[in-house]
């Protein structure tokens, strides 16, 4: 099945949940959602299933995740002491290429997943190319000696300054990381309502 353009999804949602710069300026040039014009009655109400399975697809499209991938993360969360809904946010940032987003050296999920699968980072010394690994507090990132590698990453956090994670010790000279604490909830502000998230999958 041929995958919904991004900016579809995007525009239907009414947020941009990818990051990239550039669906911000789709979103202000298209306001209303896919398929309704200008002056059109509104759609009918939104069952609240549906409003919880839209609220699940901004978390799961924002992150890059299939279905089965945020489902097990949901069933991982719900075992762990805690709220699972902050559980799966922290899980969620956890993820490396999440994690490497964060840090700027990416301007989108999706960059930051293609930049870890061509093997461009290292965690604690040993090559780390898998994107939905979970890093760990203490951890240590640093970037392949290229100079093609090194120049897009300096290239992206020079737009990528308000992205940076708070739980991440960086090192923009040596394009290196380290992790000081695991991620919290708390600490960013979620694309959707996490809550509705929880409620769709503990039916």
């Amino acid at each position: 099945m041929a995958k919904q353009p991004r900016g579809k999804i995007v525009r239907h949602l009414g947020i941009n949940i990818y990051g990239n710069p550039k669906y911000d300026k789709l979103l202000d040039r298209k306001p209303n959602t896919p398929g309704k014009e200008r002056g059109n009655k509104s759609r009918a109400k939104v069952s609240v299933y549906g409003e919880q399975l839209k609220e699940k697809q901004k978390f799961r499209f924002a992150y890059g995740m299939s279905e089965r991938q945020f489902r097990n993360l949901y069933k991982n969360a719900s075992r762990m002491s805690g709220a699972t809904g902050d559980n799966m946010i922290s899980l969620m940032e956890r993820r490396f290429d999440n994690t490497i987003y964060r840090m700027g050296f990416a301007i989108s999920r999706a960059q930051a997943r293609q930049m870890v699968s061509h093997g461009y980072f290292y965690i604690n010394g040993k090559l780390a190319n898998i994107p939905s690994m979970y890093i760990k507090a203490g951890d240590v990132i640093t970037t392949r000696e290229k100079k093609g590698i090194e120049s897009l990453i300096r290239k992206n956090l020079s737009a990528t300054t308000s992205k940076k994670g708070n739980w991440i010790e960086l090192d923009d000279q040596k394009l290196s990381a380290k992790i000081v604490v695991l991620p919290q909830s708390t600490d960013i502000q979620p694309v959707g309502k996490i809550q509705s998230v929880v409620e769709f999958y503990s039916k």
